[in-house]
């Protein structure tokens, strides 16, 4: 059941095949040259106009705002929808799979009714949070601490994230960060809003040799709240997701 092979697609995943390509012929191509010209608010348009195609959340359950098409499906988006350029690709799978899937899979119910849909739609863009200068590889070395306030209600965030692709247009951050002297780091939701950055400060974009218009920058925090409901799992799971 998990090998495959293209003459044995379904009609559904067929389908699913021709809209993408549909979809990049007319959208993509055509402007093609604007991913090279480091235009960001062009990549954050096609991937709303993605979400609104139902690109976002093809293996994403319906009761949570997706399709629920499955693995080859997903696949078979993904390979066209990065076909045309790197930048809508990197953009596509930073928010589809480290983004969104963290939530899907680790998620409380309530946690899941309240951000899939709006992940899944288009309607907010997610990014993941888990490089450090020093902790990249060796992701569980992370110094990014999250101490419990007094009232008990939140975290606070201290430290950066470095090469962190959608930063510059999420709205929701899965965030990595070690309580105390934990073995493990843990992994939180964070909602970012720029109009009230809650601490949160972004670099600037950094300069890369291809994937132009990919968003990707450092992320500080000083003092970030984060409520603890949106501790994602549990305390010390954050280096098995």
């Amino acid at each position: 059941d998990h090998i495959f092979i293209t003459e044995e697609f379904t009609e559904e995943q067929r389908m699913m095949k021709e809209s993408v390509v549909d979809f990049i012929d007319r959208e993509v191509w055509p402007h093609k040259e604007r991913f090279e010209k480091k235009d960001y608010a062009f990549t954050e348009e096609i991937m709303r106009k993605a979400g609104e195609m139902g690109f976002l959340g093809i293996s994403i359950p319906v009761e949570y705002g997706g399709m629920g098409m499955g693995f080859v499906s997903t696949m078979l988006a993904t390979a066209y929808m990065s076909a045309a350029t790197g930048s809508l690709g990197t953009a596509y799978g930073a928010h589809t799979g480290i983004g969104t899937m963290p939530i899907y899979l680790y998620g409380t119910e309530e946690q899941k009714q309240k951000y899939l849909h709006d992940l899944t739609s288009g309607r907010q863009f997610a990014a993941y949070c888990l490089t450090e200068p020093g902790a990249g590889s060796d992701a569980n070395s992370a110094k990014t601490t999250a101490t419990l306030s007094k009232d008990g209600t939140h975290y606070l965030k201290k430290k950066k994230k470095m090469w962190i692709s959608n930063a510059g247009f999420a709205e929701i951050f899965i965030v990595f960060a070690r309580i105390e002297n934990d073995k493990n780091i843990t992994a939180f939701i964070m909602e970012f809003d720029k109009n009230n950055p809650n601490g949160v400060t972004l670099g600037a974009e950094e300069n890369k040799l291809g994937i132009a218009s990919s968003s990707t920058r450092q992320v500080f925090f000083a003092d970030t709240k984060i409520p603890v409901e949106n501790m994602l799992s549990e305390r010390g799971q954050g280096f098995k997701i």
